[in-house]
C-alpha cells in the first residue's frame, strides 16, 4: 500500500473525529460516543475501500494526474460508508460491497472534476481544482475516466439490477444539473425548482449508495426500498447544510469562498427563504446572481448577511435540515435493531452538525 494509501486509510476516521470534537463543543456527548462506536465498527471496512480507490492507475497522462489529484485530498468518503453500513444489515463486507464502494466515490469524484470546469471553481476541498493545474480538457476527461471505471466495476459484480440503478441515478443526475444551467444566472426563487436540483444532483447518489450496499448484503426489497428513502432524505439533509455552511462557516474548514453558490448564479435554500420573507432583498440577489462571478461587495455582503440573519433564513435551513435527518431515521424503522442500524441513526443525525 502507497503512502498516500495508507494516510487515507484513516480518513473516515479524521472525519469521525472531527465530527466527534464538534458534538463535544456543543454538549452532545451521547452523539460523540455513537460517532465513536461508528468509528469502530466501520475502520476495517472503510480501509478495504480507500485502498481499492487508490488501486486506479497511475499514469503520466494529465488524465491521471487530475483524477489522483481529487482523490488524493481529503474527503468526507461517506457515500461509501453508507455502502458499508447498508451491507452490514445484511451479509456485510465482500468484493461485491466493496467495488460498489469504490463505485459510488469514482461517481462522486467525477461529478465534481465536472463541477469544477462548468462552475470555473478554483478550489476544491481547500486546494487547487484539478482544472487549475491540468487545464479544463483534462479535469472532463478525468470525470470521464473515473466514472467509465466506476461503471465497469458494477458491471464486474454481476448484479444487473444494481447497474441498471446506477445508469437511472446518472441519468437522474444529469437532468438536475441541466435544471441548475438552465437557471444559472435567473431569479428563480421557487423551492420546488431548488428540490428538484437537490434530490437529482445530490440525493439520487446517496440513494444509490444505499441499495447497493443493501442488494451486496443480500438485503430484500422491502429493505433495499427503506434504505433508498434514508439515502434520499440523508443527500437533502447533507445538500441543506452545504447551503447553510455557504453563509455561516468557516471558509477555512469548508474547503470554498463564501458566497460561492450566488457568485455562481445559484440560488439555495437560505437565499430562497430570505427572499420570501423579505421582497426587499431582490434588488441585492439579482445583482448578485446575475453578475459575472465577480467578488461580492462588501455592501452586497453586509445587506445578505443580515437579511438571513433577520429572516431567520439560515436556522429554517438548519431547521428543514433536521427535518430531513429525522424522516431518514423514519425509513429505517421497519428494520431490524442492529449495530448497522444505530450507526446509520448517527450519520443521520450527525450530517446535521457538520462544519465542513
Amino acid at each position: 500500500m502507497s503512502l498516500i494509501a495508507a494516510v487515507r486509510s484513516d480518513a473516515s476516521s479524521d472525519v469521525l473525529t472531527s465530527l466527534q470534537a464538534v458534538c463535544d463543543s456543543q454538549g452532545l456527548d451521547d452523539l460523540s460516543q455513537r460517532l465513536a462506536d461508528l468509528a469502530d465498527l466501520v475502520r476495517w471496512d472503510m480501509t478495504a475501500l480507500e485502498q481499492g480507490i487508490q488501486s486506479l492507475p497511475v499514469g503520466e497522462s494529465v488524465v491521471h494526474k487530475s483524477a489522483h489529484h481529487l482523490l488524493e485530498i481529503a474527503g468526507k468518503r461517506l457515500r461509501p460508508m453508507c455502502v458499508v453500513l447498508a451491507s452490514r444489515l445484511g451479509e456485510g463486507l465482500d468484493d461485491k460491497t466493496r467495488e460498489f464502494g469504490v463505485a459510488v466515490e469514482l461517481v462522486h469524484c467525477a461529478t465534481l472534476l465536472h463541477d469544477d470546469v462548468v462552475d470555473a471553481g478554483d478550489k476544491r476541498r481547500g486546494v487547487p481544482a484539478a482544472r487549475t493545474l491540468y487545464g479544463n480538457a483534462a479535469s472532463i476527461f478525468a470525470g470521464d475516466w473515473l466514472l467509465v471505471d466506476a461503471l465497469r466495476r458494477v458491471r464486474a459484480a454481476e448484479m444487473p439490477e444494481v447497474l441498471v440503478r446506477l445508469l437511472d441515478i446518472i441519468d437522474e443526475m444529469i437532468f438536475a444539473e441541466a435544471i441548475q444551467l438552465e437557471n444559472r444566472g435567473k431569479m428563480d426563487a421557487r423551492m420546488r425548482t431548488y428540490m428538484r436540483v437537490v434530490e437529482g444532483k445530490t440525493a439520487a447518489l446517496f440513494r444509490w449508495a444505499m441499495y447497493a450496499g443493501a442488494k451486496a448484503g443480500g438485503l430484500g426489497a422491502d429493505a433495499c426500498q427503506s434504505l433508498e428513502e434514508y439515502g434520499r432524505h440523508l443527500g437533502v439533509a447533507f445538500q441543506l447544510i452545504d447551503d447553510h455552511l455557504d453563509y455561516a462557516g468557516d471558509s477555512s474548514t469548508i474547503g470554498k469562498s463564501p458566497f460561492t453558490d450566488l457568485r455562481e448564479g445559484k440560488m439555495t435554500h437560505p437565499v430562497i427563504v430570505a427572499l420570501e420573507r423579505d421582497p426587499s432583498l431582490r434588488p441585492t440577489l439579482e445583482e448578485l446572481v446575475t453578475g459575472d462571478g465577480n467578488e461580492v461587495s462588501a455592501q452586497a455582503r453586509t445587506r445578505l448577511l443580515s437579511a438571513l440573519d433577520e429572516t431567520g433564513a439560515l436556522a429554517s435551513t438548519r431547521e428543514v435540515a433536521i427535518r430531513e435527518a429525522d424522516a431518514a431515521c423514519q425509513a429505517l424503522t421497519g428494520l431490524p435493531e442492529s449495530r448497522a442500524k444505530e450507526a446509520l441513526f448517527t450519520v443521520a443525525r450527525a450530517t446535521v452538525h457538520r462544519e465542513s
